[in-house]
């Protein structure tokens, strides 16, 4: 058994490892997790006390390095990174290492599997390079994979006018609105909603970008909205280094000079928000006011105040409830630990 642990990084992937393990990210068009799965064709375990062979759980499997990294960890030797081994130590790497993960999982993906053709009133470049899974639906739009591969998954939508440059990942059921502009490397997961300008981002399920406005180099956890009109930078005016607060008053850790928004699950941001370069958003918050939000909001912010948490619940479930969801009750207690960590 494979036994995917998280001690030694959980802290330095913040917001989003505040309601997931580490393997339990998404980066490419799989989760840490699953890529394990489909690599070994295994059940891997979550849990550190499970016998089994540990495998640090910030590391991206894939087809050329996935047994090489299983041979190391069962002589517990170290793994480091390398061209083909890449391994996520802070949030923003999601991003980073994106394009490397789609292409890789595209390849895990489409192994030995046959695409759908891609309908006639579209327009391909690089057509051996788009896989459209069944039930997919895709209308009077261009896609461009000579950049990258692009995968479709099933019954995902993109509507009329969306131009999409690889390397692209759609997940299940999940909408590009009529004249979406995206460019790779962006992974969209299951049940999103996306439309205006994206550009090198990842956003978790669940979670909406709906409207005109611009997301680059950024990451959206589960259930997130962004308002129409939303825009984050990237780039500061100075073209200098970025840098992001992963806790409140900590020093700043320096991502490059191109760094976006990290948003937390649960989190929301009302019309024509604003978030400034290497923003940080953390779980549950409800981001609006007429000035730019801090580069780095806590868990359970409302506006400006604490959020009282039942109403943080209530709202959550009124934006489940459009996706015919509900909170369960683990996830409510999960919440309220990390609650009563903040603020109590």
């Amino acid at each position: 058994m494979i036994v995917l642990v998280e001690d030694d990084c959980r802290e330095r992937l913040f917001p989003f490892t505040a309601t997931r393990h580490v393997a339990e990210i998404l980066v490419g068009a799989l989760t840490l997790q699953q890529k394990w799965e489909m690599l070994t064709g295994e059940t891997i375990s979550l849990h550190s006390n499970d016998n089994g062979i540990c495998i640090p759980a910030n590391i991206i499997a894939t087809l050329q390095n996935f047994e090489e990294i299983i041979e190391k960890c069962s002589n517990n030797l170290p793994i480091e990174e390398t061209d083909s081994i890449k391994i996520i130590q802070y949030p923003w790497q999601i991003v980073q290492y994106n394009d490397y993960a789609l292409r890789q999982d595209f390849e895990l993906l489409t192994y030995n599997k046959k695409s759908i053709l891609l309908p006639s009133s579209n327009s391909a470049e690089n057509i051996e390079n788009i896989f459209i899974e069944e039930g997919a639906t895709i209308s009077y739009s261009m896609l461009n994979a000579s950049t990258g591969p692009i995968y479709i998954s099933a019954n995902a939508q993109i509507m009329e006018g969306c131009m999409i440059r690889g390397p692209f990942f759609m997940g299940n059921n999940s909408v590009a609105k009529m004249g979406t502009k995206i460019y790779g490397a962006t992974s969209i997961g299951a049940n999103c909603v996306v439309g205006g300008e994206i550009k090198n981002s990842v956003l978790f399920g669940n979670s909406n970008k709906a409207h005109d406005g611009y997301l680059g180099d950024s990451v959206l956890g589960e259930w997130c909205n962004l308002g129409a009109g939303t825009s984050n930078s990237n780039v500061k005016n100075t073209g200098g280094k970025v840098g992001y607060i992963l806790q409140k008053d900590a020093e700043p850790l320096y991502a490059g000079n191109k760094a976006g928004l990290l948003m937390g699950d649960y989190s929301r941001a009302a019309i024509n928000t604003s978030f400034n370069t290497g923003s940080v958003v953390g779980v549950c918050c409800n981001i609006f006011g007429e000035i730019m939000p801090p580069k780095f909001t806590e868990s359970f912010t409302w506006g400006k105040e604490k959020y009282i948490f039942d109403k943080a619940l209530k709202d959550i479930e009124n934006w489940m409830a459009f996706k015919n969801a509900s909170l369960n009750e683990d996830v409510k207690e999960e919440l309220k630990k990390l609650y009563e960590k903040i603020w109590i």
